[in-house]
């Protein structure tokens, strides 16, 4: 934590703020390893400090030891008016997308007067958290095992005629068997032409023979998320899904073979997508190639057509080409890996079938 912290105060030195407030849930345990559901961090050149309220104020000081710790009692103001009046601040910076208007217009009423201006920034702590360190990718290494395992136990019992609904609750009961925190995610369980959209939310539809079975799922484990998609026809598949099938595990590995430390993200996403846009199929793969993972289940970097994004080595983001036809179904192959010095190392263990054989 204390070298997170230095990190970023070398970032805030460009921002042009004399301090900042970070609200942002995941930024503020990345930062100050707090894992409360409430408070502030408040951090300058020579600042750190961790606002919370009575509920947490011992869980704070055991957490979070690089920093002190105040309390509050539900508004942030009287700690900003401290800050103000002991640290001398003048521009103070605050994290735009994480605090609301109405507590936006509440800080710069009681700053106002006082010579204090608001400076909204963006995307401070996410920099360095596309990066991750040895102890956060053995945490995602972890969750990423727990879902590999349970996916294979609940497959290996798979019956016909059971629901989209019920398979995705075995499936998530099973992660919190194996130790999860809990899914990463709600369980996405798509049977049949329900699996022509990408993110359709389990319902009452029953597996039968000869059904596209796609399911997409993640566990969290230590705050950390995992994400994982297999696709397979549950009895015997006929010739085009087994060539829909071949032409995204292609994408699937073009991708692999494109991510490099410096490769920009939009690059890699364009290997997967030539790959399916040769094959006749462009127009069915809408979404981007895929997404970091950490403390949240997307985050940077992004893989897409429009990223801007640059691919760094111990970056850990999924690769997950698809082809959704509607009527018909879909198929997705995603795997989470983590970025090395020589490339993709994959970090998903399940394997890879067009067929789940009765």
């Amino acid at each position: 934590m204390k070298s997170r912290l230095e990190r970023f105060r070398e970032i805030l030195a460009s921002a042009g703020v004399d301090a900042v407030i970070i609200s942002q849930p995941e930024n503020r345990r990345y930062l100050s390893g707090f894992t409360g559901s409430a408070g502030y961090l408040l951090i300058g050149p020579n600042l750190a400090v961790l606002a919370t309220d009575f509920r947490y104020i011992e869980q704070a000081g055991q957490e979070a030891p690089e920093f002190e710790v105040w309390r509050i009692d539900g508004s942030l103001v009287p700690a900003l008016r401290d800050l103000v009046r002991k640290h001398g601040v003048r521009r103070l910076g605050f994290e735009a997308h994480a605090v609301t208007y109405q507590t936006y217009r509440e800080w710069s009423r009681h700053l106002r007067g006082r010579g204090v201006r608001l400076v909204p920034l963006r995307g401070l702590a996410e920099q360095l958290r596309m990066v991750k360190d040895d102890a956060e990718v053995s945490l995602i290494r972890r969750a990423a095992e727990i879902t590999d395992q349970a996916l294979a136990a609940v497959l290996s019992n798979l019956k016909f005629g059971l629901t989209e609904r019920e398979l995705a609750w075995q499936i998530e009961r099973t992660m919190r068997e194996l130790g999860a925190d809990g899914p990463a995610f709600r369980p996405i369980v798509a049977t049949g032409p329900n699996a022509a959209r990408p993110h359709h939310p389990p319902g009452d539809r029953r597996i039968q023979p000869g059904d596209i079975v796609l399911i997409d799922i993640g566990a969290g484990f230590g705050g950390y998320q995992s994400d994982l998609t297999r696709t397979f026809v549950f009895g015997r598949a006929d010739e085009k899904f087994l060539e829909v099938w071949r032409i995204v595990a292609e994408a699937n590995e073009a991708a692999r073979r494109a991510a490099r430390p410096g490769v920009s993200a939009a690059e890699v996403d364009a290997a997967a997508r030539e790959v399916i846009r040769a094959a006749g199929y462009g127009e069915n793969f809408g979404h981007g190639l895929g997404h970091g993972v950490g403390l949240v289940i997307h985050e940077g970097p992004r893989l897409g057509p429009k990223s801007e994004d640059r691919l760094a080595a111990g970056m850990v983001f999924t690769i997950e080409p698809g082809i959704y036809l509607p009527g018909w179904g879909g198929v997705r192959i995603e795997d989470l890996v983590v970025l090395r010095d020589h490339g993709v190392e994959v970090i998903s263990q399940s394997p890879r079938f067009p067929v789940l054989e009765i």
